[in-house]
C-alpha cells in the first residue's frame, strides 16, 4: 500500500471520527420541569415529522418550538413496521421519545398508524399495501400500541387516506375493506384500553369519480363507509382540509377543493345518525411555493392559515383541533413539499410561524382577512 493510499485512508479516517463525534455531540437531552401552552386558542395544532428524526435534542426542540408558537396539539405517525419488526416483538424506545417530549410540553398527541412490516404482507408489495390477512395483524398492533400508551396517548388514527390507491398499497379504493380494517382495529384497542379515541377518515379531499385509477371522492367514500357499518366504529371523524388556491372563507362546494369542504363531511356525518360526533382535522392549510400552480403568496399563506384557526375555533365547534401541515421535516425534500413547512430544517422560523405566533399570543386582532 503506498503511503497516499494511507494518507488517503487515514483522512477518510479521520472525517468519519469528526462526523460521527458531532452527531453524537447531543445524544440525549434531559427533560426540563413540565410546560404549558399558551395561546388564545386552543383548538391550535400542527402534523409533526419525527418518524425518521433520529436525533433526541431535535425531538425535544421541534415540541418546544410548537409549544412557542403556541400549537396545543401535533398529530405524529408511528410506523407499525418499526414498532413491530417482527411478530409480537415490540420496540417502543423511539416512539416513547417522542411521546413523553409531547407531553413534557404540554402538546396533546394524535397518533396515526400504518406502513406495513414486510412480515404482514406479500412478497414484493409495498409498505401501505394490507389485505384482509394482515387486518388482525393490525388491530393487535393497534391494542399494543393503545394498552402501552395508555394515559399517554389517548387519540389514534386508524390508517391515512385510505380513499387514495397509492395510500391504500396502490390498490383500487375498498370503502367497506376500510371499515372491516376499522372494525377490527377499534374492537381490539377497545378491549385493552377503553378511554381511547379511535379516529376514522383521515380522507384525503379529491374530486375523482368512482373507477378512478387513483382514489374516489372523500364524500362519496365516507357515505360508503357508513353504508358498511362504520359509524359504531370510530369516536371522531378525522379530516383533511386543505385550501389550495381558495381562501378559508370560501363556501363548501362538493365540485371544488378548499378548506370548507369539511363541512360538506359534517352533513354527511348528521344526515347518517352521527350529528354528535366531533371532527378533528388532521391535515390541512396551504402552500407557499413560488411557482407551484396550488399554491398561495407568502402573506395569503399566513393570513389564510390564521383565519383558518380562528375560523375552527369560532364556527366550527364540532372540530376540535385543526392540525396543519407540516411543522418541519428532518432534511429537505427538494420539491414544494418544503412550502407546507413552518420551520426549516436548522429550526429558523419561516414568516408563517412568526405570523401564526403572534396571533396565538393575541398580537392578531383582525377579525377578517381584510383586517390584518
Amino acid at each position: 500500500m503506498s503511503k497516499v493510499t494511507v494518507r488517503f485512508f487515514a483522512l477518510v479516517a479521520l472525517v468519519a471520527v469528526l462526523i460521527l463525534a458531532g452527531r453524537s455531540e447531543r445524544p440525549w437531552v434531559e427533560f426540563g420541569p413540565q410546560q404549558p401552552v399558551i395561546s388564545i386558542n386552543p383548538k391550535m395544532g400542527v402534523h409533526t415529522r419525527l418518524t425518521d428524526e433520529v436525533e433526541p435534542w431535535k425531538i425535544q426542540r421541534t415540541f418546544e418550538m410548537v409549544r412557542e408558537m403556541g400549537a396545543s396539539w401535533t398529530v405524529e405517525y408511528f410506523l407499525w413496521a418499526a414498532a413491530e419488526p417482527a411478530p409480537g416483538v415490540y420496540n417502543w424506545t423511539h416512539a416513547d421519545l417522542v411521546v413523553d417530549h409531547a407531553a413534557n410540553q404540554g402538546i396533546t398527541l394524535i397518533a396515526r398508524l400504518g406502513y406495513v412490516p414486510e412480515w404482514a404482507r406479500p412478497p414484493r408489495t409495498a409498505h401501505l399495501y394490507l389485505d384482509e390477512n394482515g387486518y388482525d395483524a393490525f388491530a393487535r398492533f393497534v391494542a399494543a400500541f393503545a394498552d402501552h400508551f395508555r394515559g399517554r396517548v389517548n387519540y389514534i388514527i386508524i390508517w391515512n387516506e385510505p380513499n387514495l390507491s397509492q395510500e391504500w398499497g396502490y390498490r383500487p379504493v375498498d370503502p367497506a375493506g376500510y371499515t372491516e380494517l376499522l372494525r377490527r382495529a377499534y374492537s381490539a384497542a377497545k378491549a385493552v384500553n377503553p378511554d381511547v379515541k379511535i379516529l376514522g377518515g383521515a380522507l384525503a379531499p379529491t374530486l375523482a369519480p368512482p373507477g378512478s385509477e387513483w382514489g374516489l371522492n372523500d364524500l362519496d367514500y365516507l357515505q360508503a363507509m357508513y353504508d358498511a357499518g362504520a359509524a359504531s366504529y370510530f369516536d371522531i371523524l378525522a379530516a383533511h382540509s386543505y385550501g389550495w388556491t381558495f381562501g378559508p372563507d370560501e363556501p363548501a362546494n362538493p365540485d371544488a377543493v378548499n378548506f370548507s369542504r369539511v363541512e360538506l363531511l359534517r352533513e354527511i356525518m348528521a344526515r347518517n345518525g352521527d350529528a354528535d360526533k366531533h371532527v378533528i382535522i388532521t391535515e390541512g392549510g396551504w402552500n407557499d411555493h413560488p411557482r407551484w400552480t396550488r399554491a398561495v403568496r407568502p402573506a395569503q399563506r399566513a393570513a389564510y392559515t390564521i383565519r383558518a384557526y380562528q375560523k375552527a375555533q369560532e364556527e366550527w365547534p364540532w372540530v376540535d383541533a385543526l392540525c396543519t401541515w407540516a411543522f418541519r421535516y428532518p432534511r429537505l425534500a427538494s420539491t414544494y413539499q418544503d412550502y407546507y413547512t413552518f420551520v426549516d430544517v436548522d429550526f429558523e422560523p419561516k414568516p408563517i410561524y412568526l405570523a401564526v405566533q403572534s396571533y396565538a399570543q393575541g398580537a392578531v386582532v383582525g377579525r377578517r382577512l381584510g383586517d390584518w
